[in-house]
């Protein structure tokens, strides 16, 4: 039985994401969460929010045994981009994008 979490509209770029989410792909739920403690980016403390609920949403059914969970996938995908634009010399304008992601994360039983 698989079981996911997902956190919509995340506002980081979806390739920061995705370097913090490579570390953490077929690991166990304990391993996951104590990598991610120690990795210092900001995305390593959104994707843990992220696992930590997909635990919570397992916990919630009693067949599943919490403690041989593990990370089955888990993918960031592009969210919306803000446009916004910036004032720059002798009239002239830059664009700056701010990205957005939706962070996914699937959490299967080992047998």
């Amino acid at each position: 039985m698989e079981i996911r979490a997902q956190a919509k509209y995340v506002r980081i770029s979806p390739q920061k994401a995705r370097l913090v989410t490579r570390a953490i792909h077929n690991k166990k739920v304990e391993e996951a969460l104590a990598v991610l403690q120690f990795i210092p980016k900001k995305a390593a403390r959104l994707v843990r929010r992220v696992v930590a609920s997909a635990v919570a949403n397992a916990s919630q059914r009693p067949q599943i045994d919490v403690d041989s969970l593990y990370i089955k996938r888990v993918y960031v995908d592009g969210g919306p981009s803000a446009k916004r634009y910036m004032s720059r010399a002798m009239g002239r304008v830059n664009r700056i994008i701010k990205r957005t992601s939706h962070i996914t994360v699937v959490l299967a039983e080992k047998e």
